[in-house]
């Protein structure tokens, strides 16, 4: 028989990591991500788990710790929110050009100024050309598979790149749901523990980061994105896996609607089960919407979105962070990109919302729905770029 446990965001990401046998975790706490690691470090402290907890002074420190441990051949997780993400935005860098395979639990925040310690996406959006494998779940039962699958696909050895695994905070990080968890064992028949090919060794020594000066650096940066762009298919490779023990199904994108949509919205975490009942509720009135919710973000899924757009006449796409001074949103700027690269030409409408964690009504999203369908008969776009919900 499944097992249900009643889990927060957080509580499911430890569990997770837990289970996946895990030989070091190095964090340092910030609100709303602080629990993940707390509670890893109790199972370490009970015996739980045979891990080394390494609390460190920053998150800065905390990804400089994750790298050395990787390179040695460790699996390794860690887990940050924020500023701490910005803290350590240096090192994300370092981790992803190293091919350490880190896996990351973000509880996404609001970034200072002012302070603001509730959820939006500000925080992984400035960090989103780092080099990481970047999925968003959107409820706590997600959290907990992303993360186990999130060590098989860093750890494929034809891609070796860090994965970060994004929840939004408060709204995920805190809330209790019932999460259906696998056996230990299971866990262990899906995820057997890493073999890295090359590691730091005192007794066969090499070098890992040395100085690349023009002769190889680029070919190194091309190198990655190769990487990167091979990463989907194990992706789906993984999740068809993971589908047969779990019984439950992921891939790049979550898709509702979109059969015969003439309208749709794109959006990515806790928004898109929002998103979904307003769209259902508008079906039921005979109006043809959809929802796209892209689970992996990095590497974007162009021509996935592009292929699920086929019968629109019109695409909304909501962005939980600001992108200061460019036409469109940072997920916007994305989707308007494929579909140029693709030839797809089509209306497109930009929302910028809920940031600093401000609640996102249904009434809202029916609102966007609206717009889209008229732009979607009229073929107009009067304001490119609208903030949702901003207080008059």
């Amino acid at each position: 028989m499944p097992k249900v446990l009643g889990l927060t965001g957080n509580e499911a990401v430890a569990y997770a990591t837990k289970q996946s046998d895990v030989d070091v975790v190095a964090a340092y706490p910030i609100t709303p991500q602080t629990i993940m690691v707390e509670l890893f470090s109790e199972y370490v402290a009970n015996g739980e788990v045979h891990a080394e907890y390494v609390c460190v002074e920053s998150e800065h420190s905390a990804m400089s710790a994750c790298v050395g441990a990787s390179l040695t051949g460790a699996r390794v997780m860690t887990a940050t929110s924020s500023q701490g993400l910005a803290l350590m935005h240096e090192m994300l860098y370092i981790a992803s050009g190293l091919r350490c395979p880190i896996v990351m639990g973000v509880a996404n925040r609001a970034l200072s100024a002012p302070i603001n310690i509730h959820g939006d996406h500000s925080d992984m959006m400035a960090s989103r050309d780092c080099g990481w494998i970047q999925i968003y779940a959107e409820n706590a039962q997600e959290a907990y598979d992303w993360v186990i699958q999130a060590f098989r696909i860093a750890e494929d050895p034809d891609i070796l790149l860090p994965v970060a695994v994004n929840l939004d905070g408060f709204i995920l990080s805190h809330c209790v749901e019932g999460v259906t968890v696998l056996e230990d064992e299971t866990v262990k028949g899906f995820l057997p523990h890493r073999k890295a090919r090359y590691t730091l060794d005192p007794g066969k020594p090499l070098t890992m980061g040395a100085l690349v000066l023009p002769d190889y650096y680029y070919e190194f940066k091309v190198q990655q994105e190769d990487a990167i762009r091979r990463a989907a298919e194990r992706i789906r490779e993984t999740n068809r896996d993971y589908e047969e023990v779990a019984g439950r199904r992921y891939g790049i994108l979550d898709l509702f609607g979109m059969e015969d949509a003439e309208a749709a919205v794109v959006c990515l975490g806790s928004t898109a089960g929002t998103a979904r009942d307003v769209a259902r509720a508008l079906r039921g009135e005979g109006r043809r919407v959809g929802v796209i919710k892209p689970w992996v973000y990095r590497p974007f899924p162009a021509r996935e979105i592009v292929e699920a757009a086929g019968s629109l006449k019109a695409l909304a796409v909501l962005d939980r962070a600001c992108s200061f001074g460019a036409p469109y949103g940072p997920l916007c700027s994305d989707v308007a990109s494929a579909l140029k690269q693709h030839r797809r030409d089509l209306p497109v409408l930009n929302y910028v919302y809920g940031l600093g964690g401000r609640d996102i009504r249904p009434s809202e999203i029916r609102s966007v729905f609206d717009e889209t369908l008229r732009a979607a008969e009229t073929g107009v776009v009067e304001e490119p770029l609208r903030f949702l919900g901003v207080r008059e």
